[in-house]
């Protein structure tokens, strides 16, 4: 469901200096949360500070949409979550509740998902030069491990029970610092010592948001597979990564932003670098490009047939609408630019708690002005707590529907994906915005609430 707009006639001039509307698809929770007239309010004076929502039954909802892809197409699919998405203990136990497998990539990250109700046997273990440590629990665990070096082999190899490995292959034509070549491969698969490691299979991750290169390295992974066989591996998985589209907007709504994106629409006219903002409109999205990709040149009916199982590790895509983040105003003071007035908003947060603002980006889905009720189009960038300059949660001038004053607050949509972990800091000694677990009724007339961790309490 798409966020609805009022039509707002700006005065002369202000458009000019305004970005375009920017309104995020709203699921169902978070309207009826934007509608309800006193629990924003409620948990804000709780807090006392900015915060983030979670709603796990979205989680939840995701995950079943990714299975229901496999189901459909007949092949036999694990989803593993992406645990660097979002640290949130709730979301670790609507995976174990979907029946979905974690991502890990440390220690803490590998005992914070057991201790959340997932088998080791449903952990997935990555990342580069893996710790001895995390190596060893995750061997205890009979957890999965992409192994990234040769290196990890001969550590592997110490270890008194057997573990279970996938290889993890650097892409063709790639310059990343992640993977296996293929000469390092075909090493790898004649001197495994199979006593002591099992090997199960291969796995890769690629950048952008493409289902095609996708499903052709797929295809060449599983002609690997035929030739491990023939060297008595026991393979049996192809893990094919995260990098699943999440559409934030609205395919019109971005396209406009994109035609008509300039530095005036920005404080200080300073716009981000071309080319710097994550696609937020996707137009085949999640389980959409699952489908996609298992329907490109019958990847699925190959799979079928081989009776391989394919694994992915989305994070960003488990998380869509499902969680937002919620800044108090401290201060309101109006500018000018080019002639025009507009406003800057402190928020009693910083910009830490928004990741794109630190990649030379800004995170574009419009933020919400609660209480919501008519008013004059008002250009409004949002500022930071702290005292730096560039402490901007939103440089753009957003077109807010009317002024906002200090007794309001600005929910930040669809957040929970990368943006509240990422960059968060107790920068000046300001706590770190806690996740707030929400529940409702069916009618979403009724919202219960509490914290996600003890490490939240305030």
């Amino acid at each position: 469901m798409s966020a609805s707009t009022e039509t707002v006639v700006a005065p002369p001039g202000i458009s000019t200096i305004t970005a375009s509307p920017m309104p995020a698809h709203r699921h169902a929770w978070e309207q009826g949360l934007l509608d309800h007239p006193e629990a924003l309010r409620q948990i804000a004076r709780q807090i006392d500070g900015p915060f983030h929502v979670m709603y796990p039954e979205q989680v939840v909802e995701n995950i079943r949409g990714f299975q229901r892809v496999f189901t459909r197409a007949g092949v036999r699919g694990s989803v593993y979550y992406g645990k660097k998405a979002n640290k949130a203990d709730c979301v670790v136990r609507a995976c174990a509740e979907a029946g979905c497998g974690v991502d890990v990539a440390s220690v803490d990250e590998l005992n914070d998902a057991i201790r959340g109700g997932i088998p080791g046997t449903d952990l997935m273990v990555t990342g580069p030069a893996k710790s001895d440590r995390l190596l060893e629990l995750a061997t205890r665990a009979r957890a999965l491990i992409a192994v990234d070096d040769l290196d990890e082999l001969t550590r592997l190899s110490k270890f008194a029970e057997p573990s279970r490995v996938l290889l993890r292959v650097l892409p063709p034509g790639s310059t990343s610092r992640f993977g296996l070549t293929e000469p390092e491969l075909d090493l790898a698969l004649t001197e495994i010592d199979r006593n002591v490691v099992h090997l199960h299979g291969f796995s890769f991750h690629l950048s952008g948001y493409e289902a095609a290169p996708r499903a052709a390295l797929t295809h060449a992974l599983i002609e690997r597979c035929r030739k491990a066989r023939v060297l008595d591996h026991p393979i049996s998985t192809i893990s094919i990564g995260g990098g699943f589209g999440v559409d934030y907007v609205s395919g019109d709504d971005w396209d406009a932003f994109r035609k008509g994106v300039n530095p005036r629409w920005f404080h200080g006219d300073r716009a981000p670098g071309a080319g710097s903002y994550y696609p937020y409109h996707c137009p085949v999205p999640g389980p959409a490009m699952l489908a996609t990709i298992l329907g490109t040149d019958d990847l699925a009916d190959t799979l079928r047939e081989t009776g391989i199982r394919l694994a992915i590790e989305p994070g960003r895509a488990l998380l869509d609408r499902a969680g937002s983040t919620v800044f108090g105003i401290q201060g309101v003071k109006t500018r000018y630019a080019h002639g025009v007035p507009y406003d800057i908003l402190t928020a009693n947060g910083t910009s830490l708690s928004l990741s794109e603002q630190w990649f030379n980006s800004e995170y574009l889905p419009d933020p919400v002005l609660w209480p919501q009720r008519p008013g004059n189009l008002t250009p409004t960038c949002v500022g930071g707590s702290s005292c730096l300059e560039d402490d901007m949660l939103s440089r753009r001038r957003i077109p807010l529907p009317r002024p906002a004053t200090t007794d309001d607050l600005l929910i930040y949509p669809n957040t929970a994906g990368y943006q509240m972990d990422s960059n968060e800091s107790s920068f000046h000694g300001l706590p770190i915005p806690p996740k707030v677990v929400l529940r409702s009724s069916p009618d979403r007339r009724q919202f219960n609430w509490h914290l996600d961790s003890a490490l939240d309490a305030f």
